[in-house]
């Protein structure tokens, strides 16, 4: 008995790095994934606010923000286990493709004045 409980802990022992390796290698990749998600929101959310049109720069400002959030819950659905965080991301998405929808109705029923 003392054999199978030394053997047995040897084993966790020598396979717990490995474990815990695939873990950091799985939120090292949901790093990458979020910080892609983010990094050209806030570039293209810049560019969408700089129009002269109050209505179009919030329009265009919002759609890539809520493109942004519904990237993010995504990730969120890849990597996370939660039950409510999932659940969540589930809405944001529904949510924010609605509302990315009627802006970009919005926007191509009323375009820009130069």
């Amino acid at each position: 008995m003392k054999k199978i409980l030394a053997l047995t802990t040897l084993a966790v022992a020598l396979t717990s790095p490995l474990i815990m390796a695939a873990d950091d290698s799985n939120i090292d990749q949901m790093h990458k994934d979020y910080m892609q998600s983010m990094g050209g929101m806030k570039d293209d959310m810049h560019s969408g606010v700089m129009s002269n049109d109050p209505d179009v720069a919030f329009a265009q400002g919002m759609l890539p923000h809520h493109q942004g959030a519904v990237d993010m819950a995504k990730i969120q659905l890849k990597y996370g286990k939660d039950p409510e965080m999932r659940a969540l991301a589930e809405n944001i998405i529904k949510a924010q493709d609605a509302e990315m929808a009627q802006m970009k109705a919005w926007l191509k029923a009323h375009p820009e004045k130069k």
